[in-house]
């Protein structure tokens, strides 16, 4: 009887703790939502720049007024909202550790986007030495708002920050050239740094995967390009969950010109014909080579006179499906060029934007890396650099390291002094026959595949739509692996440890029946039998013999000598085309094994190849489309960089 009594006692107090609980969480999350609006205040200002053109700005600073704050901005096409000094962000700043230390957090549309006037232009080219005020480019108009802001904005201590990821990160490196003096400190993080390498382009390929953002940055606003606060562009609906079919229907990209083809009431267009209305797409598909345009708005080029008062922390994601080559690059030629400033880089095991979630677990679709990866990021990496730059010294004594990059084999963290790392050696394998990779060349033999137009090779098993691909970069590639026209090349089981830490050059001898041809290279770490799977693993997979893809790249065989002047293939000659594969910084642990794929098609991830030369993929016809035999020489070669 005395057990029967207790146990509703029990119970009751059970519920009771989970009730404090409960209410406790909500308490917080509250708190939390509405943490801005309780300590900061807000002000939205339109600021004129050199030529009249005046950029909406919001600018949240402390309610706290006895003492003085640095100023952290990030410039955005994609919208300073909430708009209307009344509505508040839940959360502001690069992070939650930031806004809650004592920053003045400052937030621009650009220029032709969203409340700001002006006409955008997707990656504005930069212009040097300019000679007027009717002269602006990225640059002049971050110039222009510190200047407005240091000498507006009350209780700032004169330094300033600009930070951003992806496009805002592509402003945030813009911002170092030509700087204002009081830019202490940028962070430049999954930066676009040339879109012929990043997000639309990969080595002159289409990401076609991205055909549904291609409207997010190309349509016009309405009214005479007037600020407008509500979103005025429309993302293509393609009705299906099964994007490979849905491509593979359509046939050509020239097929894909009436998604972008709309009149407004607001704005009627009157269309010749064969032209679209979404002047991305059209940039897009009548520029298909690296030509003035792509030149022009690289903002890699530019970066061999950055500002040695701004000090520099480039970041990225090794698994960073949109932004790769950005980061890598824009820290390479900061090094390259500026060998007297402070520019620090930092990689970690995230996808595009990942360093900046609040997740305990970090994985990347079905891989899993460790535990609080970002919350260590953001407290003592990104929070330790502004708060040096900004608020300390400013010196380049700042206790962070030239490198944080993180090992995604070994799962682990490392601090180095130079990127890539000094002590690597360059260490050639070899596509040898008989599925082998090997560290001697052995006897030449020709692997020939079929490259069917009809059935491409998918990039990913998942039967899905996305808006952008991201999961792909950690999938198991076992599903590849087994079609007969994607060919695999493996070592033995690994008897130590081998890292790879730099970048890799894929030496590949091919040919082909056809004229033209792409070219797909993955790099695969091969886990053993018996390995514990993660819960966020699908559940049709096992970590036992995962095939994690840790590095992957795609030329576009007619660009193999210049991408701005490509050339046929000359059918059954042997030709080489060398493709070079972002860095990794990955160790191929003891008991794993290193595999490498070959393939032609990755689909629909980047668009298919005809297989025939046309000048223009965007204009071939379906005639032009020709399945076709290509060949794979096993003289060819994979040159990595170990860490010796």
């Amino acid at each position: 009887m005395k057990i029967l009594l207790r146990f509703p006692i029990f119970l009751l107090g059970l519920f009771l703790v989970l009730s404090s609980c409960k209410k406790a969480a909500k308490t917080e999350a509250a708190v939390q939502d509405t943490y801005v609006q309780d300590n900061y205040t807000k002000q939205e200002v339109d600021i004129e720049m050199r030529d009249g053109v005046k950029l909406h700005t919001t600018i949240y600073s402390p309610k706290d007024t006895s003492k003085e704050y640095p100023i952290l901005m990030q410039r955005t096409p994609y919208s300073s909202r909430p708009y209307g000094e009344e509505n508040f962000r839940k959360q502001i700043g690069p992070n939650e550790h930031l806004m809650k230390d004592g920053y003045i957090i400052v937030y621009q549309d650009v220029r032709g986007r969203w409340l700001s006037e002006g006409h955008y232009e997707n990656m504005r080219a930069y212009i040097p030495n300019k000679t007027s005020n009717e002269q602006v480019d990225e640059s002049s108009d971050t110039y222009d708002t510190i200047d407005w802001l240091v000498n507006n904005v009350e209780n700032n201590n004169g330094k300033v920050g600009v930070w951003g990821i992806s496009y805002p990160g592509f402003y945030a490196t813009y911002a170092t050239v030509d700087a204002h003096p009081a830019l202490r400190a940028a962070s430049p993080q999954a930066c676009i740094g040339d879109f012929f390498f990043d997000d639309f382009h990969h080595n002159g390929a289409y990401l076609l995967s991205y055909f549904r953002a291609t409207s997010l940055f190309g349509t016009p606003r309405p009214n005479n390009d007037q600020p407008i606060d509500t979103a005025w562009y429309i993302l293509p609906d393609i009705q299906t969950d099964d994007q490979y079919q849905f491509f593979l229907d359509n046939g050509p990209l020239k097929n894909l010109n009436s998604f972008f083809e709309y009149e407004t009431v607001d704005t009627p267009t009157m269309r010749p014909e064969g032209v679209t209305d979404d002047f991305f797409w059209n940039e897009l598909k009548s520029h298909p080579n690296y030509d003035e345009l792509w030149q022009s708005r690289g903002i890699i080029q530019h970066l061999k006179d950055v500002k040695s008062h701004v000090a520099t922390m480039i970041v990225g994601g090794w698994f960073d499906a949109e932004d790769l080559y950005g980061p890598l690059e824009t820290y390479k030629n900061i090094e390259k060029y500026n060998q007297d400033n402070y520019n620090t880089v930092v990689f970690g095991p995230w996808d595009h934007g990942g360093w900046a979630r609040n997740k305990v677990r970090n994985t990347v679709g079905n891989y899993y890396f460790g535990d609080s990866i970002s919350l260590f990021y953001q407290k003592n990496i990104e929070k330790k650099f502004f708060d040096h730059f900004l608020k300390g010294e400013g010196d380049k004594n700042s206790g962070l390291p030239e490198a944080y990059v993180f090992d995604s084999g070994k799962k682990e963290w490392s601090t180095l002094d130079s990127w890539p790392p000094k002590g690597t050696e360059k260490q050639t394998m070899f596509l040898s026959p008989d599925q082998e990779l090997t560290m001697g060349q052995k006897e030449t033999e020709a692997l020939e595949f079929i490259s069917d137009v009809k059935k491409p090779v998918p990039y990913s098993e998942d039967i899905k739509s996305v808006f952008t691909p991201r999961k792909y970069m950690t999938d198991d590639q076992r599903f590849a692996a087994r079609r007969s026209d994607v060919l695999v090349f493996e070592t033995e089981i690994m008897e130590q440890d081998m890292t790879l830490a730099g970048d890799i050059m894929a030496k590949l001898k091919v040919a082909t029946t056809g004229t033209a041809a792409d070219w797909i290279v993955k790099i695969i770490d091969v886990h053993p039998t018996g390995v514990e799977t993660n819960e966020e693993m699908q559940d049709h997979l096992k970590m036992g013999n995962y095939h994690l893809m840790v590095r992957s790249e795609v030329l576009r065989g007619r660009f193999r000598n210049s991408f701005s002047h490509p050339e046929p293939f000359v059918p059954n000659k042997k030709t080489d085309v060398d493709i070079k594969l972002q860095d990794v910084y990955h160790t191929i642990k003891k008991g794993h094994k290193l595999q490498v794929q070959v393939q032609s098609t990755w689909f629909p991830l980047i668009d298919l190849n005809p297989q025939t030369y046309v000048d223009n993929i965007f204009e071939a016809d379906e005639s032009d489309f020709k399945t076709q035999t290509h060949t794979v020489f096993t003289d060819s070669q994979i040159e990595f960089s170990v860490l010796k």
